[in-house]
């Protein structure tokens, strides 16, 4: 008695077909590890490009014999193999942490003058106050390095680290709310949608590792303030491979991954070679290169279950590594373990690692707000950079430090000698970038006497966009994605690559 698979092969030449197409497919995987892997490859093994032009003098005969990609990237060459963005979510204070106005001291109290503000949009929160009292900023500050930097004394450990520093003074964003103001730093628009960052980097330059993302976030534990959604490191309109995979802490440090309890998952692997085989079959019926996306996942997903758990392991670092990031380093899931843990994964070949720290956003209590947020934070981000240099990486890594806008100075609510807050202030605020191709020891940028304007070399969040894509070798406005009839690219139709930074 033949059962209902065979009657279908009998009568059905488009079945017979079908199978015919399996398998070949089926030869294909066995020596090729699979379609998935065969696309993959074309993007991987840029270690072995890196090694083979380390000797080359002539930047042309690098390009020429640089390993390029489906598309063609690099552009020119490259000087950031990976990245480590530090996200402090909320909008650090710039003239209480960077920004020293000592003017301010003697203007203690007064109006802020409306030729100051201009034509600028306050939110509602202070928008109806009576007056805009100036609240100069009540920590101490002093140069260091030599670069002579000014720096707060709440941040002591980043002060050891000046002269590795590029400090942008007058970024400038178009956003006064936190939500599109964190959706335009993660992916050039406001709404969300558009592919993140670390997305683009993936789909323009692939992996360099064959067992875990390109792109990988972590989050610090137990945060407090804006809620962080995953849309921020999501791939929007690219292909599904290319999106953000959040890392935990835990024994589950990605959701979904390890197998089900009681379960072995010994036959895992045939389960996965039989979907792949109806993924095809669906491809092949409507072509649809989602298909082949999904491919890629179960594949890394697989592969994952074995690389996650040792590459999450930190306890057999060396007690003065620790010791080094500080006691938070310890457990899991603090931002300085996440610090000790973005470096672990750049060295395991992944790309991008976004860290995200909420807690910044200091509408009242400013002081001790940026106190608590300082004492998290400070040590464990200048022990990355320390790290980095010490292991010979920070020449070939960019590191990012920033959050979505700066402060006002102005008083939101009540102001006394001890005490204040500060509203958000798109206009004028500070990061800093390390590391791969940008100036150490050096500062873009200024602003006026009361922190509020630009008044030398704006840098637009477009501007920084264009400027990180220029250091990873890739032409900001020749990275684009063809979706619903129009060309899409990070940084829209706007963006200036910011040359005076880079080395």
């Amino acid at each position: 008695m033949c059962n209902h698979h065979d009657i279908l092969k009998s009568n059905n030449k488009d079945f017979q077909d079908l199978e015919k197409q399996i398998d070949r497919r089926h030869f294909l995987k066995t020596t090729t590890l699979g379609l998935g892997a065969l696309a993959l490859g074309s993007l991987l093994n840029t270690e072995k490009a890196w090694s083979s032009i380390a000797n080359a003098n002539n930047t042309e005969a690098i390009l020429e014999n640089y390993n390029k990609n489906r598309l063609g990237l690099p552009h020119h060459l490259p000087k950031a193999k990976r990245i480590i963005y530090l996200f402090q979510s909320g909008g650090p204070s710039q003239m209480d942490l960077f920004d020293y106005k000592p003017k301010l001291v003697d203007m203690f109290g007064k109006d802020l003058p409306k030729s100051v503000i201009g034509g600028q949009r306050l939110t509602g929160m202070s928008g109806s106050q009576s007056t805009l009292p100036i609240a100069p900023s009540i920590f101490n500050f002093k140069q260091y390095g030599e670069s002579r930097a000014w720096v707060s004394e709440l941040m002591p450990h980043t002060a050891e680290i000046v002269d590795e520093l590029c400090f942008i003074k007058s970024m400038q964003t178009d956003q006064i709310n936190h939500t599109p103001a964190i959706t335009f730093f993660q992916t050039g628009h406001q709404l969300p949608g558009r592919p993140s960052i670390g997305s683009w980097l993936s789909y323009g330059l692939g992996s360099d590792n064959e067992n875990l993302p390109t792109f990988i976030t972590l989050v610090s534990k137990n945060g407090k303030g804006q809620p962080l959604k995953s849309s921020l490191w999501g791939n929007g309109f690219l292909p599904t491979e290319h999106q953000g995979v959040q890392f935990r802490a835990g024994k589950d440090p990605v959701l979904y991954l390890n197998n089900p309890d009681n379960y072995d998952g010994h036959d895992r692997e045939k389960m996965l070679s039989y979907l792949g085989k109806l993924n095809n079959i669906q491809h092949d019926a409507y072509g649809d290169p989602e298909i082949q996306a999904r491919m890629a996942q179960y594949e890394m997903a697989f592969k994952m279950q074995t690389s996650v758990p040792e590459v999450t392991d930190i306890s057999d670092e060396p007690d003065h590594i620790f010791e080094m990031y500080g006691k938070d380093s310890r457990d899991p899931g603090t931002y300085a373990a996440n610090c000790l843990m973005a470096r672990k994964l750049l060295e395991k070949g992944v790309k991008f690692v976004q860290l995200y720290h909420q807690g910044w956003d200091q509408h009242i209590a400013c002081p001790s707000g940026l106190k608590n947020q300082c004492k998290k934070t400070d040590q464990g981000t200048a022990a990355l950079i320390k790290d980095l240099k010490q292991r010979g990486m920070l020449d070939d890594t960019l590191v990012v430090w920033g959050g979505e806008f700066g402060r006002t100075v102005y008083s939101q609510g009540q102001l006394t000698e001890k005490n204040y807050g500060r509203d958000h202030h798109p206009k004028a605020f500070t990061m800093w970038m390390a590391g791969a191709g940008v100036k150490p020891g050096f500062e873009y940028g200024e602003t006026d006497d009361f922190s509020y304007n630009v008044v030398k070399d704006p840098l637009h969040v477009h501007d920084f966009h264009a400027t990180l894509l220029h250091l990873f070798g890739v032409d900001h406005e020749q990275l684009t994605f063809k979706h619903q009839g129009r060309r899409y690219r990070l940084t829209d139709v706007h963006g200036h690559v910011a040359k005076d930074i880079l080395t």
